[in-house]
C-alpha cells in the first residue's frame, strides 16, 4: 500500500513544487532539474528545503520493469526523519 507524503505542482521550467508532511515534517520542498549533472549516475533533481535552502534529497528518472512506465525514484533523508525512499507517480485516476 502506498502512502501520499507530498502533492507537487509541475512548473514550466521542469521544476516541481509541493509540500513534504509526515508525522514529523511539514515542509515546503523544490524538486529543481539537475542539468549539469557530473556522471551518468548523478540525481536528475536535487529536492530543497524551500523554508531552509538545505538539499535534502535527490531524484532520478527511472523506468519500471513490470509496466515500462516512467516514473520518478527519490530519496529524502534529514536528521529529523532518517532515510526515506519512494517514488512519485500522477494521481490515482490521472492528472
Amino acid at each position: 500500500m502506498a502512502t501520499t507524503i507530498a502533492n507537487l505542482t509541475t512548473k514550466a521550467d521542469g521544476s516541481m513544487e509541493g509540500v513534504f508532511a509526515t508525522l514529523r515534517v511539514n515542509a515546503p520542498i523544490t524538486l529543481i532539474p539537475n542539468t549539469n549533472k557530473s556522471r551518468e549516475d548523478a540525481p536528475d533533481y536535487r529536492i530543497v528545503n524551500k523554508r531552509t535552502g538545505f538539499e535534502i534529497g535527490a531524484g532520478w528518472h527511472r523506468i519500471s520493469q513490470r509496466s515500462g512506465e516512467e516514473y520518478l525514484s527519490v530519496k529524502l533523508e534529514a536528521p529529523s526523519m532518517g532515510v526515506i525512499f519512494g517514488f512519485l507517480a500522477p494521481p490515482r485516476g490521472g492528472l
